[in-house]
């Protein structure tokens, strides 16, 4: 049953979010969501942005509370939409989210509340996981960006 009170399910606007591509020797931070939604899905660390806070500022700070990894950030990589409908027509889900690509600072990276496992992959590696849409794409963008090689393992 969802909550009335939750502002993620049926929102009245779109909900804006941040997410980085955090990359340390060439591979990639991952999260297993350990919350709703989507909980058991891997994903780039993330979250909403908060009042007073910038995009950029959000993403490191999300990435940060999740597995515990400081991350600079280094370029906006892309932009992902998800807009998802019930049955009846209404819009049940609406995030905009700011996708960084970001270089790992320190740490290595533990679980939390809202990161079940957490993992650093390759980015060829990424196909055989259960992902959030965009994440592959958003990643190859990062890639490229902070000059990463994505076929070395």
């Amino acid at each position: 049953m969802t909550d009335p009170s939750d502002e993620r399910h049926y929102p009245a606007r779109p909900l804006i979010g941040a997410s980085a591509a955090v990359f340390r020797d060439g591979r990639v931070l991952l999260a297993r969501r350990a919350r709703a939604p989507l909980a058991g899905i891997w994903s780039l660390p993330g979250g909403l942005v908060e009042a007073g806070e910038s995009l950029a500022q959000a993403a490191a700070r999300e990435v940060f509370e999740e597995t515990g990894v400081t991350a600079e950030i280094a370029a906006l990589a892309d932009t992902v939409e998800i807009i998802r409908r019930d049955e009846a027509g209404a819009v049940s889900t609406h995030y905009v989210i700011a996708c960084f690509a970001a270089r790992w600072i320190s740490g290595a990276g533990v679980t939390s509340n809202e990161a079940s496992e957490i993992a650093w992959l390759a980015p060829p590696e990424l196909g055989g996981l259960t992902i959030t849409e965009g994440t592959p794409e958003v990643v190859a963008k990062a890639a490229a960006l902070i000059g990463i090689d994505e076929g070395r393992r």
